[in-house]
């Protein structure tokens, strides 16, 4: 298989809520929620990089479009790195989101594989980690 990944979603709650969270917290660029004529359709998409979008779209409507039936939600389940470049980025990301509204799981902190990271939860409970990794360059 070659890797083709272009959108992530993300099962919300409440997707005015997270729009908000992501779009007016974390400065994320949206043009809002779109397909509201649709029943199931609300969702929000979000330009994270080149190629990449992040995708808003409540859970009844990916249990409804999958077929499967809406379990319990673990922030265990998957996490999403927020690689920057510094120390100072890190913080500076992990204030954002306590700003925006998110839980700081794990206060930023020395890595024992030698970065600097931490972890929040945005509304829904996804797992969010700010990472600086000297082995990476995030550009």
């Amino acid at each position: 298989m070659k890797p083709r990944i272009t959108v992530l979603t993300l099962g919300v709650d409440d997707l005015e809520k997270a729009v908000a969270f992501y779009r007016d917290g974390l400065g994320l660029a949206t043009q809002g929620i779109v397909g509201t004529e649709f029943e199931h359709g609300a969702v929000a998409f979000f330009d994270l990089q080149a190629g990449l979008k992040l995708a808003l779209w409540p859970r009844a409507s990916i249990a409804h479009d999958s077929g499967l039936s809406i379990g319990t939600a673990s922030s265990t389940e998957c996490t999403i790195g927020h690689n920057v470049a510094s120390k100072q980025e890190v913080d500076a990301a992990m204030a954002q989101a306590a700003a925006a509204g998110a839980a700081i799981v794990k206060p930023a902190h020395d890595t024992f594989w030698g970065g600097y990271a931490g972890y929040f939860k945005d509304p829904d409970g996804h797992l969010w980690e700010a990472v600086w990794n000297p082995q990476f360059d995030p550009d």
